[in-house]
């Protein structure tokens, strides 16, 4: 058989319905990590969902335990047809923020699929249930074309990825030797736009931190006191002002990205940012000057202001706030020091004559930045393959705008990462009405057909 008849079969399977249905029975499995009382529902949709669907394609499967005290188990697969082959290690996770169901469309319904034209719609069609489903369908169209894959593969399903993947670092540290593998391939995230195949080689990190303004115990009237008592509010819209330009341009220097290189420019180079037809208008002014859209986004660093708070906003007095708190975050690349994130505004603040301004590092929000070289020879193996697919050259980005736990295989497994995006920025992801694009899937299966196909044919890149 053929790589081009193991495209037909999966080609097969979404035409025919196979596919859909699959994806309609895990999405009925309601995997909220963020609810406390879906917790059976994450254990039920490996042990009896996936690990099923894994058996049936010649995996052997077990159910690891999460090491942390909060956290989903994970499921751990492997297909071993020979040690001399090469080994891929992928990644997927079950678990979906929550439903939101009454803020969903009339009609629609988180826990069911409903097809609307191209859009399927249901929690986790897109965020990563569909993802991760495609690219099983694609093992399934090159073994029944050529009954063994010719490569040996590895995955690791986890169900906490929406609350920040706790557990994900410490099982692949006590799991490294068996994780062992030559290329980390998966699925999640936005291509760069719907029509064009995307790979993404990393992700940018984030950092969310707390501004504070606390001057006072109580409120005072505006009209006895007001022109002499400090305003928290004003003070912290200041300092925050003086975070970045008018127009949204960085000024803490240690914050400013030096790897903007020119391999990472001329990869950006032919990438044009759109989220599809429902997405926002990009306001061109906005962001660091000089740089192209697809820069400002895979290549620098990005501050926003997430929430700020000041008095009692729905129900406002005639008085002086006591304290103002803003909740703030860095998106960053490759090269910035997280350790120095906090810090370097703390620099800022007191040059600036801000010192009655506290920055805190919160709890939660921090992924590191990671970015493999985009000339690495798996990368190119990666755009040769899919260009082999679809006739085009796939977008290939640095890192995707958002953050995801690419560290850990990139630094605890020590892998190349490649990355190949299902869905797309307007998809609704993490919020209600999410849905998958059906032209996108199809051609995401026979992508994802043709990249397992090549791990088992001669080419791939040699082993370090």
């Amino acid at each position: 058989m053929t790589r081009q008849a193991a495209i037909a079969n999966a080609e097969r399977y979404f035409d025919g319905g196979g596919f859909r249905a699959e994806l309609a029975r895990r999405v009925a499995i309601p995997t909220e990590s963020q609810n406390p009382e879906r917790a059976g529902e994450l254990e039920r949709y490996l042990s009896s969902e996936l690990q099923p669907a894994f058996e049936k394609l010649g995996f052997r499967c077990r159910i690891l335990p999460n090491p942390a005290r909060q956290g989903g188990p994970f499921l751990y697969a492997e297909r071993i047809e020979s040690a001399e082959l090469v080994t891929a290690f992928s990644y997927g996770h079950g678990d979906v923020i929550r439903g939101q169901d009454a803020q969903w469309r009339d009609g629609l319904s988180p826990w069911r699929i409903t097809v609307e034209g191209e859009r399927w719609y249901g929690r986790g069609t897109a965020d990563n249930k569909g993802q991760h489903s495609i690219n099983l369908g694609a093992v399934a169209a090159v073994l029944e074309a050529r009954g063994r894959l010719g490569f040996n593969f590895k995955l690791l399903i986890e169900t906490g990825e929406e609350v920040g993947s706790p557990g994900l670092r410490a099982v692949c540290e006590q799991q490294c030797d068996v994780f062992r593998a030559d290329v980390f391939i998966a699925s999640d995230g936005p291509r760069l736009s719907p029509e064009r195949a995307t790979i993404f080689l990393g992700s940018r990190g984030v950092l969310n931190f707390d501004l504070s303004v606390d001057l006072r115990k109580g409120g005072h009237h505006s009209g006895n006191w007001g022109g002499l008592l400090a305003n928290p509010g004003t003070i912290l819209a200041h300092a925050i002002a003086g975070i970045t330009t008018s127009s949204g341009g960085i000024r803490v220097p240690e914050w400013r990205p030096k790897t903007l290189t020119s391999a990472v420019r001329a990869v950006l180079a032919d990438c044009e940012v759109s989220g599809g037809p429902d997405a926002p208008d990009i306001d061109p002014h906005w962001g660091e000057p000089g740089l192209s859209a697809a820069e400002k986004v895979y290549g620098w660093s990005s501050f926003e202001v997430l929430a700020f708070r000041t008095g009692d906003p729905d129900r406002p007095v005639n008085a002086i706030p006591p304290r103002a708190n803003a909740h703030c975050q860095l998106r960053y690349v490759v090269g910035i020091d997280p350790a120095d994130i906090v810090p370097a505004l703390r620099r800022h603040l007191d040059r600036n004559g801000f010192a009655m301004v506290r920055a805190t590092q919160a709890r939660d929000g921090f992924f590191a930045a990671t970015r493999l070289d985009p000339q690495h020879p798996w990368v190119h193996w990666a755009v040769r393959s899919i260009q082999a697919t679809t006739g085009a050259k796939p977008a290939i980005l640095p890192n995707i705008g958002g953050s995801l736990p690419n560290d850990v295989f990139a630094d605890v497994l020590g892998l190349p990462t490649v990355w190949v995006p299902h869905s797309y920025a307007a998809c609704s992801q993490h919020a209600p009405d999410e849905h998958l694009l059906a032209p996108l899937a199809r051609d995401a299966l026979r992508i994802m057909t043709g990249l397992w196909w090549d791990l088992g044919e001669r080419g791939t890149p040699k082993r370090p």
